[in-house]
């Protein structure tokens, strides 16, 4: 056994909650690896609604504590990775015969205060105009409620958080699968494979945290079983994007009759995210793809609001994520928690952690809890550290240091260096380097995408496919024609083999 494979931490998953604790753990000194079996962040955690919010609808299930958590943790999120996150306007049309206004008004009090101190606007009740807060609504719908949420780019927040882990000294093996792993001599022996080559190694660890989301049971099984009664309850949430249905800022938030809800996102400037559907599956092959039934669900939740209506014909991309939540006997998956769970399965002194459900709003505060539990079996040099040091790429003053971004590449286009500061931040510059003309970027794929940036990702940020660039690093492909994405698939098709 190599020195480089005796850790302290072994994490399976490389989803957010993966992330964070790799990132966690790593700045506080302890020897950390993180196995992921494909693309860092390439499921669940790059198919969310893309939200940093309390969620206002846990309110009605009294989650009073998942709701205060995670409206804190959204303003340490705002400060923290201030590149990638933004407030957002939600507004929530009144709909008679629904949850009465007095209702809404008594929740929005409620989740103004839960969290603390915020440093976004309360929640108010506002009038409904075209062109206004009711842009794009039918007319009808005259009176709402607007609140406060925000936005993160699900996909990047994966990403910095692994090159933070990185920086810090984790060691990230993307691609790579965890055949078995078993107690042996007071610690973990793992078998692990790279997926590409099929060449498979050990590695040791004295903890083994389970945060493989949709796949934590088989991982569980992969390491003996567990002791600890704890069941995962697999649900499917789907999503559609459609031409841009309103103008403004502002979101959605659609009461259905139901009682679920509906986002309305604006999303990549020229599109409207609609989302997302709860469909209870009993394994990932289930999972693979939208239904056309939640596609009809999604259209029809949001037609009963808008002035035009849609139709199947305009969804232009979809995409469906699996929640990997903690079993809490719900009968109805929209009840069935949110929170976190953490069981902790200790045989002959070695400690398993095993991460149940979690939300992207909550993760760092779930890292911060899963180093908590493992305390007796793991020594920290340093404490909780992640609550301060902003993620890479985070700007204090962001319209200073776009300006100062654009001042730095005079000759390359406005919209291209917006693009690049959106997805990369201060870092934006050193994606760039001395490329100071159009030309010196290289190919134009189309989308807002050029070569400079595709090496970077290949280089820095683990991209290996052209999906990894064009829907999870990027959403180029959302911007780009059938033939520039063909066209993009054969370069990087072809890049890769004269590598």
């Amino acid at each position: 056994m190599t020195p480089e494979r005796e850790f302290d931490l072994l994490v399976v998953g490389g989803g957010i909650n993966g992330a964070g604790i790799a990132r966690d753990a790593a700045g506080r000194g302890l020897r950390v690896a993180l196995a992921e079996q494909g693309d860092f962040g390439g499921a669940t955690s790059s198919a969310s609604t893309k939200l940093i919010h309390g969620g206002l609808r846990y309110l009605e299930h009294y989650e009073l504590r998942l709701v205060a958590e995670a409206l804190a943790e959204r303003e340490v999120l705002l400060r923290l990775a201030s590149h990638i996150a933004r407030p957002l306007r939600f507004v929530m049309p009144h709909a008679a015969g629904l949850r009465p206004a007095w209702m809404i008004r008594a929740g929005l009090w409620l989740y103004d205060r839960l969290g603390g101190r915020t440093s976004l606007p309360r929640s108010e009740s506002v009038r409904l105009t075209p062109d206004g807060y009711g842009a794009g609504l039918a007319p009808q719908f005259r009176h709402g409620h607007a609140y406060s949420d925000a936005w993160v780019d699900d996909a990047r927040l994966v990403i910095l958080n692994l090159r933070s882990a990185l920086a810090h000294g984790a060691a990230l093996m993307p691609r790579t699968r965890l055949i078995a792993a078993r107690r042996h001599g007071g610690r973990w022996l793992a078998t692990l494979e790279d997926v590409r080559s099929g060449v498979r190694f050990e590695t040791a660890a004295r903890v083994l945290v389970n945060a493989a989301g949709p796949w934590v049971g088989p991982v569980l099984e992969a390491c003996g079983g567990s002791t600890a009664p704890a069941a995962v309850r697999l649900v499917k949430g789907s999503h559609i994007v459609v031409p841009r249905v309103h103008a403004g800022e502002h979101a959605y938030i659609l009461q259905n009759d139901d009682r679920r809800v509906v986002f309305v996102i604006p999303y990549e400037r020229a599109f409207s995210l609609i989302g997302t559907t709860d469909v209870a599956v009993s394994g990932m092959e289930e999972a693979r793809a939208i239904g056309s039934e939640e596609t009809r669900y999604l259209l029809a939740a949001v037609n009963r609001y808008l002035a035009r209506p849609l139709g199947e014909p305009d969804v232009v991309w979809s995409y469906t994520g699996v929640r990997p939540l903690y079993d809490d006997g719900s009968s109805n998956p929209s009840e069935t928690t949110r929170d976190y769970t953490l069981v902790v399965d200790e045989r002959d002194g070695v400690a398993q952690l095993v991460v149940y459900g979690g939300k992207i709003t909550t993760y760092r505060r779930l890292a911060e809890s899963a180093l908590a539990r493992l305390s007796p079996w793991l020594k920290p040099r340093r404490p909780a550290w992640t609550h301060t040091e902003p993620l890479p790429g985070a700007v204090a003053d962001r319209a200073a240091a776009l300006a100062a971004l654009h001042a730095q590449y005079p000759e390359l286009p406005g919209t291209l260096l917006d693009t690049l500061f959106a997805r990369h931040g201060a870092l934006a510059a050193e994606v760039l380097g001395d490329a100071r003309t159009p030309r010196a970027l290289g190919r134009d794929f189309g989308g807002g995408l050029c070569e400079r940036e595709v090496g970077w990702f290949i280089a820095h940020e683990w991209a290996a496919t052209p999906d990894d660039v064009l829907w999870r690093r990027t959403k180029a492909g959302l911007h780009m024609g059938t033939a520039q994405r063909a066209a993009f698939a054969a370069w990087f098709g072809a890049l890769e083999k004269a590598a």
